[in-house]
């Protein structure tokens, strides 16, 4: 099994970064993708003991010249190397396109989608990365992240009406073209949420889509709160963001090398 974890780790870890690295090892995955990872002190540290347990191999698109500006990262066991391509979306700290050299290879997409308070980001991030999807299909490839999208109502504790209809137009666009909503393909229309506003309102903000290729690997996804050993038990302990592990099996995926 593949175990791959994203995670929205909040302001680049802060004092939390200390229970955020025993959590994810807890986890124990094969690559991590962290949003909101920063150039600070406390994420750079981050990153170096995740370097130091066993995830030597990482990429991230930290712009030096503004480190406290959130960006990602992806640390994993497996050798790494950056991928360009085409269309790729301007905000190039909010994406980063890696090949893995796994078993299978794999292309992960990790991405932090601007919110919707900033609409001339966001929806152009969003156009750019459909139109990058049919590049993609070709070998086994994973995007994954917060995208600051959910489906009208399914998504949402709280109906929303059409407030957020072009990101549930995004996400309709995605399947249309062939990629799985992990959680969707997995749990049907179960409602889980993984992040909640000032208003206690949950959306299911986190999310992994896989090519079709790929999709029968895909054998398990759930959403995890994580906690801080020895502190009482609470939903946005080290984070506001739910983190999303997901588990692909190669051994489904026979014809790849």
């Amino acid at each position: 099994m593949l175990r791959i974890v994203s995670w929205n780790i909040r302001a680049g870890g802060g004092k939390r970064a200390a229970g955020i690295l025993a959590q994810l090892l807890a986890w124990r995955p094969h690559t991590i993708g962290l949003c909101e990872f920063r150039g600070t002190a406390a994420s750079q540290w981050l990153a170096s003991e995740l370097a130091a347990a066993g995830y030597p191999h990482q990429l991230t698109s930290v712009d030096r010249k503004r480190p406290a500006k959130n960006a990602l990262l992806l640390a994993s066991r497996f050798p790494l190397s950056s991928v360009s391509a085409a269309r790729m979306p301007r905000n190039r700290e909010r994406w980063l396109l890696a090949r893995q050299q796994s078993k299978p290879a794999l292309t992960l997409g990790m991405m932090h989608v601007p919110n919707y308070t900033t609409p001339s980001l966001k929806y152009p991030f969003l156009n750019s990365v459909l139109n990058m999807l049919k590049a993609w299909e070709s070998s086994p490839a994973l995007l994954l992240g917060d995208t600051n999208c959910t489906k009208r109502d399914l998504d949402e504790e709280k109906p929303q009406g059409n407030k957020f209809r072009r990101e549930h137009d995004w996400l309709v666009a995605i399947e249309k073209r062939g990629w799985a909503d992990g959680f969707r393909h997995l749990h049907g229309e179960r409602r889980e949420y993984t992040w909640y506003s000032h208003r206690d309102n949950g959306f299911r903000l986190d999310q992994a889509f896989s090519c079709p290729q790929l999709t029968p690997a895909l054998v398990r996804l759930r959403h995890v709160w994580g906690q801080d050993a020895g502190q009482p038990a609470r939903r946005a302990a080290l984070s506001d963001h739910a983190a999303l592990i997901l588990e692909l099996d190669p051994q489904r995926l026979p014809q790849v090398g």
